[in-house]
């Protein structure tokens, strides 16, 4: 136990450059505080205490603003950054060194049974306000931008942006520690400069053309 949780403040350490000891993270960060007391929920889930698991997890949710059904199985060195509203669902699972922003969600969309959230890789990083909706698989070193919305697979070693989520990124190299989610590229704002750059040159040409027959009707 004590090896887990050291090794949840060390993930902390190096993630967020804010933070300043090992006891200020175990008092002052919720996350540490969320995922500590899933394990507990979570183990009281499996053995079929389901309202204690149940009372366990809202508790937490009260204290840190963060949502974790019991029922989520969630791998080592979870790192959720800020944490205020985020939310994940009970068939949720979560690999290693996975990184979480405030406002996430990994949820369901309400017309699925059984097996209704989704499945994340090692590595993966949700940004801010993301949603990961329904029972979809992102794969290892997935990178997921800022209010993204996903509903579909996503390969491995992908980037996603954009409502519905888009895949403008792939077999990307990510550094170990990524914590700049919202500098992620823009497919709708590049096309956009494609197409200004495009009228442009097309202007200069007619432009030119124009000048052109101009001087021969003087002639």
């Amino acid at each position: 136990m004590f090896d887990q949780i050291r090794e949840d403040i060390d993930t902390v350490l190096s993630h967020d450059p804010a933070a300043r000891s090992r006891l200020e993270i175990w008092l002052c960060y919720p996350g540490i505080k969320a995922i500590r007391s899933h394990r507990r929920a979570h183990r009281a889930y499996v053995r079929g205490y389901i309202l204690l698991a149940r009372f366990i997890s809202q508790r937490a949710r009260r204290r840190t603003g963060i949502e974790i059904h019991p029922g989520a199985v969630i791998g080592r060195r979870l790192f959720i950054d800020h944490g205020s509203g985020v939310v994940i669902g009970e068939t949720t699972v979560i690999g290693d060194d996975v990184t979480l922003y405030q406002g996430v969600t990994l949820g369901g969309t309400g017309k699925d049974t059984g097996k209704r959230h989704p499945t994340l890789g090692s590595h993966v990083t949700v940004g801010a306000g993301a949603k990961v909706l329904g029972p979809i698989t992102l794969g290892d070193h997935v990178k997921v931008g800022a209010g993204a919305i996903v509903l579909k697979d996503v390969p491995d070693h992908c980037t996603v942006v954009g409502n519905p989520g888009r895949v403008v990124r792939q077999r990307g190299q990510l550094p170990d520690i990524d914590l700049e989610h919202g500098n992620l590229p823009d497919p709708v704002l590049e096309r956009f400069n494609q197409l200004s750059a495009r009228v442009a040159e097309l202007e200069y040409k007619l432009n030119a053309l124009q000048m052109s027959q101009t001087e021969k009707q003087e002639e």
